[in-house]
């Protein structure tokens, strides 16, 4: 596509009024807070990938470059800028460059099949989609799927050429000038649409105000105060909320983000990395801290870490165990929340790990968190009902969809999904998602009880249980196990005898399946709607 915009990009706005420009300075929307941070400290580094590091001074003016491309292409207020990147500087400078204009930042999940990514796109109909070079096929065929015409920007690497149909992003970025863009962007306006992982059906797309992310990094700021020497460890795909969470809290703070594999974890790597970059933070699921615990010679590396965090699904035991064992003095906390919720409602502080070992937490300051049943009453301590909350980083709602914002809103509170208990203190342990709560015979088996006691067996590496259909009992449990050692799998009456000790009979499962891996998505989480569907089959 030719460029019809002049390189010197659109005509500029009428200078704003005083007041209007006092308003503005008054805004907490995630463009400006980089702008004030490139005036703070300049130099500081902002990013860094393999050997290419960006200072907070340069990346702000390459967001403004880019800002002038995409009102160039029509983009404004409102629109919505789509990305399906890996993780990479330049996936920064693709969402703020977005928000600089009051417009709303997609990132896609480069995991999708062309179909997913297209319904993505036909539900958010973008006006500019930003396209990574190693997904361009992915992207292009989705958006034919979609019978999208939004403007296609293609993110290439070194000198490569943009394919026919598309533009290339560095060659329109750098035609335009690098001075402020001044576009007032209130702090209640939508920022990031996220699409939710979908474990339980088709995903979808969670909006996220700017207020939003910066309340949820107040959050995170309280819990643990940030540092200008900070490096955190970005290792997980940005295109997740933890990943855009880690981003705009370094962007609040001046701290450095260190960006990590966009796929492929592989343990042994990710420890030299932390080695290597004098990594002082780090958050990553459970299975990964798992491989992190086994790496040979873990104890003897020169490690400055000294805050470890997980989340996104719950850690077995095992896991909270290794990892107090194999880094004694760090602290360890559990961040536990969910998209909708910007994303952290509940942590979990180093001193309470042990002691409290299998909770996340209490709720953050600013969420309010109650324990109900289906009337929306409030449960008594210790008994089992959805958690559900308010507060300054719930969502707006769910994008074109009236009809879940309500479900999920009913009763003026957030309906989370998850079931949970509270404890005399008020700590929560989460006991199962609601929808992966199996009932057998009119009794409520939660399959995260059992997973946990099937996880202490040793043959067991990794578990799930879901609910298959049973002709009297109607769903009875059936655990899916990746064994230790693949030479030496668990019997299906080693499973049975080891939840018989330790479990009522009819919690126990009732079929025993070894597998060689658990399906998961991009977040780690495990997708249980796959072993539903295979138990039903």
């Amino acid at each position: 596509m030719s460029d019809a915009s002049d390189a010197s990009g659109p005509t500029a706005p009428p200078a704003p009024s005083p007041d209007a420009s006092l308003r503005a300075g008054r805004r907490l929307s995630l463009a400006h807070q980089l702008a004030r941070q490139s005036r703070r400290t300049p130099d500081a580094p902002a990013l860094r990938h393999r050997d290419r590091e960006i200072t907070y001074a340069a990346l702000d003016a390459r967001v403004n470059r880019l800002a002038r491309a995409y009102a160039a292409r029509g983009v404004g207020p409102g629109d919505r800028v789509a990305a399906l990147t890996t993780n990479r500087m330049e996936t920064v400078e693709v969402w703020f460059a977005a928000l600089r204009l009051g417009a709303i930042a997609v990132p896609v999940n480069f995991r999708l099949v062309p179909a997913e990514v297209a319904h993505v796109l036909g539900d958010c109909t973008p006006t500019v989609f930003v396209v990574d070079e190693p997904l361009t096929q992915l992207g292009l065929e989705a958006r034919r799927l979609a019978g999208s015409d939004c403007r296609v920007l293609h993110l290439g690497e070194g000198g490569s050429s943009a394919p026919e149909g598309t533009e290339s992003l560095t060659a329109v970025r750098d035609r335009y000038d690098d001075g402020p863009v001044e576009v007032d962007v209130d702090e209640n306006d939508p920022a990031f649409l996220m699409y939710t992982s979908g474990t339980t059906g088709r995903s979808k797309g969670a909006v996220l105000s700017h207020l939003n992310l910066v309340v949820n990094t107040l959050h995170m700021a309280e819990v643990q105060p940030p540092q200008p020497t900070d490096r955190g460890l970005l290792n997980i795909p940005m295109f997740h909320i933890a990943g855009v969470d880690s981003v705009v809290a370094s962007m609040l703070y001046g701290t450095c983000t260190v960006i990590g594999a966009t796929v492929g974890f592989d343990a042994a790597e990710t420890v030299d990395l932390l080695e290597r970059e004098r990594i002082t933070g780090c958050f990553l699921v459970p299975s990964q801290w798992k491989a992190i615990c086994e790496v040979p010679g873990i104890r003897d590396r020169k490690l400055v870490l000294n805050s470890l965090s997980w989340g996104a699904s719950v850690a077995p035991p095992s896991v909270l165990e290794a990892m107090n064992d194999t880094f004694p003095g760090v602290v360890i906390r559990s961040a536990f929340g969910q998209t909708e919720m910007a994303s952290v409602t509940c942590y979990l502080d180093g001193e309470d790990a042990v002691r409290k070992l299998g909770s996340v937490g209490k709720p953050v300051r600013h969420v309010d968190a109650r324990i109900v049943d289906e009337e929306m009453r409030d449960v008594p301590v210790g008994e089992v009902g959805e958690i559900v909350y308010r507060g300054g980083n719930l969502m707006l709602g769910y994008w074109n969809n009236p009809e879940a914002t309500a479900e999920a809103f009913e009763g003026g509170w957030f309906h989370s999904g998850d079931l949970c208990r509270m404890d005399d203190e008020g700590y929560i342990y989460v006991v199962d998602r609601k929808k992966d709560m199996i009932i057998s015979g009119g009794e409520n088996i939660y399959s995260a009880e059992v997973e946990a006691v099937i996880d202490q067996h040793p043959k067991v590496a990794e578990v799930a249980v879901v609910g298959m259909p049973h002709p009297r009992w109607v769903e009875t449990p059936r655990a899916y196990v990746v064994p230790r050692d693949p030479a030496d799998p668990p019997t299906e009456a080693d499973i049975t005898d080891h939840c018989r000790e330790r479990l009522a009979s009819y919690k126990k499962p009732t079929s025993v399946v070894v597998i060689e891996a658990l399906p998961r998505n991009a977040a780690g989480k495990v997708l249980k709607v796959r072993l539903r569907e295979a138990a039903r089959d």
